[in-house]
């Protein structure tokens, strides 16, 4: 029923604009408000702190659904959810729910989370961000790169360095207030290859002091925070990725019965179908492969192999199909009249972001012992 509500809600709302939000580079508010109004803010979050009380696997259809007519949209949702959201849910006080997740959950606002960092990538624990005690509370300083809703968040989950001497036992959670907290500053929003619709930014913190009651859990609870968000975090990308591909699919398959050549619709032509029935093949291995993550996570099983196996198969699958379906339209499919190049440019980010590729395998080999 969720995922039949939401399907209506993008082909009504989002479908008609994916491409010129895109093409405007503008983030589209008025359909978080209205996914807020749906109740879709907080879909994983428990009803007791405003969310919608649903689980991982309700939360990974809703995400591939609205990935499905835009990648834009679905990484800011995801990035609101499973990292803006579900770390204070996880580790706050009741109450930092009270005060910040449950605002978040209803919609009021969206939610980011700053690990990453000019100088660190893959390797997220090499911070230069610090947070001093000081008073009564920490005082910030250093700068996140590709934040995603920094410049449009009402809070954000920051990393940074509390003891310098302590390796991953020294990194905390602090949330930032962006609009009330002083020395919070956002340096860039960039332009980019695609997904330009969602806002990636870079800030900085000079002298940005947060009260006491803004850390979350421990001093030194950071990186196993960072662990355990990311375990979710993989599989929406994963979800989000799937709909990528969906779309895409869509797309060349609509255009492929359409089309004539030949005297024919080009569907009808060896090399044409098989492309389109491998599109299909993979997109349904990739979506089983995050359903069950999700049902394992839902279970409380660790998902640690199985969220990275479906974060790098349908990240891989979405550029792959996306690819494809851009040259079954052929000239058609290089132009912005069509949606399968969109979907080509905005794929090739879930290869990247919430850990490359390269580092999923990284990843899965430790888990299998090698």
């Amino acid at each position: 029923m969720i995922r039949d509500e939401v399907r209506s809600f993008c082909e009504e709302e989002i479908a008609p604009i994916a491409q010129e939000i895109e093409d405007e580079h503008r983030f589209p508010a008025e359909i978080f408000d209205a996914l807020g109004q749906l109740d879709m803010m907080g879909v994983p979050v428990s009803e007791e702190y405003g969310g919608l009380g649903g689980d991982q696997l309700m939360y990974a259809l809703v995400t591939e659904e609205l990935g499905r007519v835009s990648g834009s949209i679905g990484l800011s949702y995801a990035a609101h959810v499973s990292l803006g959201s579900k770390p204070i849910e996880m580790f706050g006080s009741e109450a930092q729910k009270e005060e910040w997740l449950e605002p978040l959950a209803r919609g009021d606002h969206l939610g980011a989370w700053a690990l990453t960092e000019p100088s660190s990538g893959s390797d997220a624990s090499d911070m230069d961000t610090i947070a001093d005690r000081e008073g009564d509370g920490y005082t910030l300083n250093g700068t996140k790169q590709f934040i995603t809703n920094a410049n449009v968040a009402g809070s954000i989950v920051v990393k940074a360095v509390t003891d310098p001497e302590a390796g991953y036992d020294g990194i905390s959670t602090f949330v930032v207030d962006p609009e009330n907290d002083d020395g919070f500053s956002v340096e860039t929003v960039w332009d980019k290859m695609g997904l330009n619709a969602s806002p990636t930014c870079e800030i900085r913190f000079d002298d940005c002091h947060v009260p006491e009651d803004r850390l979350l859990g421990e001093e030194g609870d950071g990186w196993d925070h960072t662990l355990k968000t990311l375990n979710g975090g993989r599989i929406s990308i994963a979800a989000l990725s799937a709909g990528l591909a969906q779309g895409a699919y869509e797309a060349a398959k609509s255009y492929a019965t359409d089309r004539e050549q030949f005297g024919k619709p080009i569907s009808k032509f060896d090399a044409v179908r098989d492309m389109i029935v491998e599109m299909d093949r993979a997109i349904e291995r990739s979506r089983l492969l995050t359903h069950k993550a999700a049902t394992m996570y839902d279970n409380g099983e660790d998902v640690t192999r199985m969220s990275s196996l479906a974060k790098l198969d349908a990240s891989e699958t979405s550029r792959e199909v996306a690819e494809d379906a851009v040259q079954v339209l052929g000239g058609y499919g290089y132009t912005t009249d069509f949606a399968p190049q969109r979907f080509y440019r905005d794929a090739k980010l879930m290869e990247i972001g919430e850990g490359t590729s390269q580092i999923q395998r990284l990843v899965l080999g430790r888990q299998l012992g090698l």
